[in-house]
């Protein structure tokens, strides 16, 4: 699969005639924006600690807030995106991101306030569950591996926020990050507002059943759950080992903060490009054979890590390798998504995208309370293998044919 493949008159059945790669461009754009705005808390964490005399548990909640909030508000803006369409949902969302952005600027002298604020922007984390269904709509099902992969890029804006943010505040005071995370989605707004649209047929209708009508499919199907969690186990994984490897990198191998900062950005900047990668894959040989890959590597690299973690050389090789893994298994995820329930991507890609999300919130809460109870990260990386395998074992029972949906089997999408 070439990026020629996905451009304007890439022949298929969904959203055709010209303009898709256009539309591919301004959404993943859209979702830089909202991630990079999402993200800024983190590498801003040690200088508003510094600055309020912060304690770790007050600044491990005011980073982890907009985590929350953007986890569990991607299920009802996938569900309003099959309503509505994703033009407008995305362009509302980044709209409504501004105001804090622009608040917080302004108003980061409290901790109060900086938890309040924090919340209303956990709603650009949102932003996934917005993009899937509308790229995925313009895309027919043999190129929108890549396509959602393309889009998935986006989760870079964490790796920018990382990079750019701490020497912005630097050079001119803390709030100018926010000031100009707020420029940014002013500007991807409007274009979006102005130049996207939906894919022709699938512009979103009122007439949709009503967000519990939506969801019933994880009443009946096994599989959208098993979807869950494979998200969990990949994007969670991947967003749970960015940030809390620079505090394993200062505490045991004593590197500084900067360096540190820096590792942790290579490693997801390496998932990032990783991602298109899995998504091509999965057009090309099928989404379960890269999920297969991806869990066997994430649980021999845990293990790896579980046992070598204090010896520099394995733990930045198996860092990197799994990066890799991570990103190859994001990839894939979504392709299954839209091709086991295409009409209902927005509402299924929102309670996935909320596990992936969950599955960055509470590893790192994990982590700390084992190194705190036994001054290792052991059993941390050996529960991640653990989970890891457990999504392998689901994988290959579903890819087997074996009874894990509670509907007909003639009702099922072919597998991957």
């Amino acid at each position: 699969m070439t990026a020629g493949a996905l451009s304007d008159d890439a022949g298929g059945t969904a959203g055709e005639g010209p303009g898709r790669g256009q539309m591919l461009v301004l959404a993943t754009v859209a979702f830089t924006s909202c991630f990079y705005a999402w993200s800024l808390l983190g590498p801003l964490g040690p200088d508003l600690q510094d600055r309020l005399a912060l304690s770790e548990l007050e600044l491990s909640a005011m980073v982890a807030v907009p985590v929350l909030l953007g986890s569990l508000m991607r299920i009802p803006l996938g569900f309003l995106t099959d309503r509505h369409g994703g033009r407008l949902i995305f362009s509302a969302l980044m709209a409504w991101t501004i105001l804090p952005l622009l608040a917080l600027a302004v108003w980061h002298e409290s901790y109060p306030t900086l938890i309040a604020l924090s919340f209303l922007l956990g709603f650009a984390g949102a932003s996934f569950a917005v993009g899937v269904p509308f790229v995925s709509r313009w895309y027919p099902p043999a190129q929108q591996g890549y396509a959602l992969g393309i889009y998935g890029v986006g989760m870079g804006g964490t790796v920018l926020a990382g990079l750019t943010a701490p020497a912005i505040a630097d050079a001119w005071g803390i709030g100018a990050p926010f000031l100009v995370a707020a420029a940014l989605l002013a500007i991807a707004a409007a274009a979006f507002a102005i130049v996207a649209r939906d894919a022709p047929g699938r512009e979103g209708s009122p007439a949709r059943p009503s967000m519990l009508g939506s969801l019933s499919v994880f009443r009946s199907s096994a599989r959208a759950w098993a979807l869950s969690l494979f998200y969990f186990v990949s994007f969670g994984g991947f967003v749970a080992m960015f940030l809390y490897l620079p505090k394993l990198l200062t505490a045991v191998h004593d590197l500084t903060k900067t360096d540190a900062g820096a590792r942790a950005a290579g490693f997801a900047l390496l998932a990032v490009l990783a991602r298109p990668a899995g998504g091509a894959l999965a057009d090309r040989v099928g989404a379960t054979r890269v999920l297969r890959a991806s869990f066997v590597a994430t649980t021999a690299l845990a293990a790896i890590l579980a046992v070598s973690y204090r010896d520099m050389v394995p733990l930045t090789a198996a860092c990197l390798t799994l990066a890799v893994a991570f990103g190859l298994g994001t990839g894939a995820v979504f392709k299954l998504v839209a091709e086991w329930f295409p009409e209902q991507v927005g509402s299924v890609t929102g309670v996935v995208g909320a596990a992936g999300g969950l599955g960055a919130f509470f590893p790192p809460l994990v982590m700390g309370l084992v190194n705190a109870a036994t001054g290792s990260y052991t059993l941390g990386f050996t529960l991640l293998a653990a989970v890891a395998a457990a999504a392998l074992a689901v994988l290959v029972r579903i890819h087997n044919g074996r009874p894990a949906n509670r509907t007909r089997r003639r009702t099922l999408p072919p597998r991957a």
